[in-house]
């Protein structure tokens, strides 16, 4: 493998529900150059049906709603980018290190068994930083 195909290798990343939302309901300035890595093919995103699940069921949240009718997105457009980006694992199993959190444990295992970067805004994943990098596990990594 020669130096460029290294620097050009997509990089494996898991996203949690939050980021997902930033990146096509929020349209979050920060999250910019993650979402044209992903569309670019600079990332895999690593996903489960369970996280599709949760963000089907977040999307329907009226807060997320409004914000959904106020920029005119469906809610399937939205599904539509998850599936058309993510690419589609089986859950994986319990990491050594659990969340306080149950609900983000998911993004954390799949994170773990892929030694993928995880992106995420959760303060009881954030707390894990340096449990995961052990796992081999970057944190919010920055995107170029």
């Amino acid at each position: 493998m020669t130096v460029d195909q290294i620097e050009s290798a997509p990089v494996r990343r898991v996203l949690d529900t939050n980021i997902v939302l930033d990146l096509w309901v929020f349209d979050e300035p920060k999250a910019e150059a993650l979402r044209v890595s992903v569309e670019a093919g600079n990332t895999h995103w690593l996903a489960t049906a369970a996280m599709r699940e949760e963000l089907a069921r977040v999307l329907c949240y009226p807060q997320i709603a409004k914000r959904l009718t106020h920029r005119e997105i469906p809610a399937d457009t939205v599904l539509g980018n998850f599936d058309r980006w993510a690419q589609m694992h089986p859950d994986a199993p319990k990491a050594e290190y659990v969340c306080k959190d149950p609900d983000d444990q998911k993004f954390i295992d799949l994170a773990v068994t892929h030694t993928a970067a995880l992106h995420s805004k959760d303060a009881q994943v954030l707390c894990m930083k340096k449990r995961l990098a052990r796992c081999g596990v970057t944190l919010n990594p920055v995107t170029a």
